[in-house]
């Protein structure tokens, strides 16, 4: 018997029925892979495959056989995905699947109602598909229940692994299957689901935190894709992308002109009458794109297909949008930012537009796989813009990094596979917080030691010291969030009971608080990371100098200055590896012209690169400008760069005569520097880079970032840890530095004009 006929005979018969009569050719690699882990062992199961691989049955088929063959008592299979929509999206697939089975399934969420949560509550069966958030709140309000709803359950099956990895949601996911594991004294195998993984060692380490079993990662050998790319690049005029003046765009349509080389046009023109989804970075984008291609429509008579799909609009919109595109020979566009990047089917999708460039090879290919699906080749066009320059601007923004960007990203996967690896919170203190509040609600009182080996206990603070929890403890129970009775035992503070019975309290994410950015009386906007004193930082299409920081308040007061500067507002999602900075300089430096630029891409392609030839670019990353201005060019991360930064301002302002430190993270760093002072500051980075500074040297004395959602109920000593693990890697700047180039002649004051562009 061959492998594919055993695994097929393996499975329930209700399963056998529906793969027969939904005319499935075969079992695809990866399910047959899967079934063999699951039914022949009893390790954990990491499947790693592309998009449309087949991946959520892989997983389902299996284990719906073995609860089939074996009916629990409780619920039997839990499904946590990242998001509301992909959740909904497995459960009619499931429900389908289900219909001759006697396996109910939940989800539950906040879209879903009340009175199908109380059937599970009543009648605790089957699968239960969750977001983290609901299943914190499960564990706080129903901790009563748990036992009873999840005492028999045999699988954990964890959807988008990679959405998760390398965030304190993904941190806190692991303390949740711990205290379940811990109350029910069960250890249910867990699967996990990802398209995109650079590195299996690291995703099978945190699949398997806190539990003795193995995980396996199966090799699967994958069918090749055909992929089409193509790349366009066009100018734009002043302000933000896609903020395009309306009047005069319908003045010139009524006059029947039609700008031909703008990008609102080609996006409509490479999305028209077609199933296409285009990504922006944010939702500023999404709004703007698709207002200018309803403008479009109207003007040639064809109907409004547009919709815009991101966290802020209403769950019934997201879901007409996602209708929309599964309608079969009907044309819709949809515009969306992360929360259509994971695997939800939106049926036959033709086409993938990109609007600048994603931040990671990971989300490239996460959005390069929504199309293709069913055979078709994957179909992605990307479209950068950029302000246009005079030849007289600066170096630095003469450059277009979206473009560089793209390609490198592209470049990366194409010759390589590379994607980047996820790098582990070490110190989640804003989730330690969390999860310490939850068991306080949950148990109502406990005795301090008892709290303490429950928390510490959980994987996700393997590194937190026991005298920091301590702490932590007297600190709160100094700030009320936490009580100590007569009994010695600890329950929850009044102002910690405000913070716990808000529904938001489920999350780890933030409610998006943020600094408010104001010019003297005037407010101008907010951004999540206040920049040290004397920096510069971009907001509302201009540049500012931060002049003070009253942490207290969450205010930065903010002069204007002149220039570019690093944009904070867009928040902590766009960490940028080194890698894709390094294959952007090569791509600046080499002469290989891409197959899939398009006309205005390597027109601009060849411009900046004969910019980068006669400035002397290619021979050195330290540029003087003028008026003792340089340009740091660094090639490294945002990690890297924000380490960077930080060591030029904390030890070299006084002795280079700094002015101003500015620029864009992780592109370039401009520096103002007192007269004669650019001869030595090559020497003096790379000496810093050799002696034994840390990253604890780098923060002020009284400074400690707070972050992430419950930062400012951490004490500072132990705040500054996590900026100085998780925020700052002096080793990756040393390492990169080295790199460097610079003419022999740094310390030559005579030769500080063969620097200049």
């Amino acid at each position: 018997m061959s492998e594919v006929l055993h695994t097929f005979s393996r499975l329930a018969p209700f399963i056998q029925e529906y793969i027969y009569h939904h005319n499935w050719s075969e079992l695809r690699p990866v399910q047959i892979a899967a079934c063999k882990v699951i039914f022949d062992t009893d390790a954990h199961l990491l499947v790693a495959a592309g998009t449309a691989s087949g991946k959520t049955e892989a997983a389902f088929l299996p284990i719906l056989t073995l609860l089939y063959e074996n009916p629990p008592e409780t619920i039997g299979a839990l499904y946590i995905g990242p998001i509301k929509a992909l959740i909904n999206d497995q459960f009619a697939r499931l429900n389908d699947l289900l219909k001759e089975a006697d396996i109910p399934v939940c989800h539950w969420h906040g879209d879903v109602s009340q009175s199908r949560k109380k059937q599970l509550l009543k009648n605790p069966k089957g699968i239960l598909q969750i977001t983290p958030e609901s299943l914190e709140s499960l564990l706080i309000n129903r901790n009563n229940d748990l036992m009873r709803l999840f005492g028999d359950l045999r699988f954990v099956i964890i959807d988008e692994v990679h959405a998760f990895m390398g965030s304190e949601r993904g941190c806190q996911i692991l303390c949740q299957l711990s205290r379940l594991q811990s109350l029910t004294q069960t250890q249910p195998r867990r699967v996990g689901l990802s398209a995109t993984l650079g590195d299996y060692s690291m995703a099978e380490e945190w699949l398997g935190s806190g539990s003795d079993k193995l995980v396996i990662t199966p090799e699967i050998e994958g069918g090749k894709r055909q992929i089409k790319l193509a790349l366009e690049h066009f100018y734009v005029g002043d302000g933000v992308l896609g903020e395009t003046n309306r009047k005069d765009v319908k003045d010139a349509k009524g006059r029947g002109e039609r700008d031909g080389g703008g990008y609102e046009e080609y996006v409509f023109n490479v999305s028209k009458s077609r199933k296409c989804l285009i990504f922006a970075n944010n939702k500023r984008q999404t709004e703007s794109i698709i207002a200018s291609l309803r403008e479009f429509a109207a003007s040639e008579g064809l109907p409004d297909i547009y919709h815009v799909h991101h966290g802020s609009i209403s769950a019934s919109l997201r879901q007409a949008a996602e209708n929309a595109m599964r309608e079969v020979d009907k044309s819709a566009v949809i515009a969306a930012t992360l929360t259509l990047e994971v695997g939800v089917d939106i049926g036959h999708l033709e086409r993938v537009i990109q609007l600048e460039s994603p931040f990671s090879v990971a989300s490239f290919l996460q959005r390069l796989g929504r199309s293709g699906r069913r055979g078709a080749a994957a179909d992605m066009r990307f479209v950068c813009t950029e302000e246009k320059v005079s030849a007289s601007a600066s170096l630095e923004e003469q450059i277009p990094w979206q473009l560089l960007q793209c390609i490198g990203i592209i470049q990366l996967y194409l010759e390589e596979r590379w994607i980047e690896p996820i790098k582990p919170v070490k110190y989640p203190l804003s989730l330690l917080y969390h999860q310490t509040m939850s068991i306080l609600a949950a148990a109502g009182e406990v005795s301090p030691a008892a709290l303490a080996k429950q928390v510490l206990s959980l994987p996700s603070f393997a590194a937190i010291a026991l005298e920091d929890f301590r702490l932590l403890l007297r600190y709160l129970i100094d700030i009320n969030h936490v009580q100590l009775t007569e009994e010695n035992k600890l329950i929850l503070g009044l102002a910690g009971e405000k913070v716990v019975r808000k529904f938001q309290f489920y999350a780890v994410f933030p409610d998006n608080e943020e600094y408010v950015v104001k010019q003297a009386t005037t407010e101008i906007g907010s951004i999540i990371m206040p920049p040290p004193i004397g920096n510069q930082f971009a907001l509302a299409g201009k540049a500012w100098e931060v002049l003070e920081v009253d942490f207290r308040k969450k205010i930065i007061l903010v002069k204007q200055v002149e220039g570019k500067a690093s944009i904070f507002w867009r928040g902590g999602s766009g960490n940028i590896h080194t890698r894709i900075l390094q294959r952007m300089r090569q791509v600046l430096l080499e002469d290989v012209e891409y197959s899939y630029l398009q006309k205005n891409a390597l027109k601009r392609l060849q411009k900046v690169r004969e910019v980068a030839r006669n400035s002397g670019l290619d021979k050195q990353n330290i540029l003087l400008l003028e008026n003792n201005k340089c340009c740091i060019f660094p090639w490294m991360g945002t990690v890297a760069y924000r380490t960077l930064e930080r060591l030029v301002n904390s030890w070299c302002r006084e002795s280079l005569e700094i002015k101003s430190i500015g620029g864009v993270n992780p592109y370039f760093l401009t520096i103002k520097l007192g007269k004669d002072k650019f001869r030595y500051l090559y020497d003096e980075i790379v000496s810093l880079c050799e002696q034994r500074i840390t990253a604890e040297d780098l923060l002020a004395d009284a400074e400690a970032p707070e972050i992430q959602k419950y930062d400012r109920f951490i004490p500072h000593s132990i705040l500054r840890k996590a900026m100085i693990s998780d925020y700052l890697d002096m080793e990756e700047l040393k390492q990169q530095v080295k790199k460097w180039q610079f003419p022999p002649l740094a310390c030559n004051p005579s030769a500080a004009h063969l620097y200049q562009p």
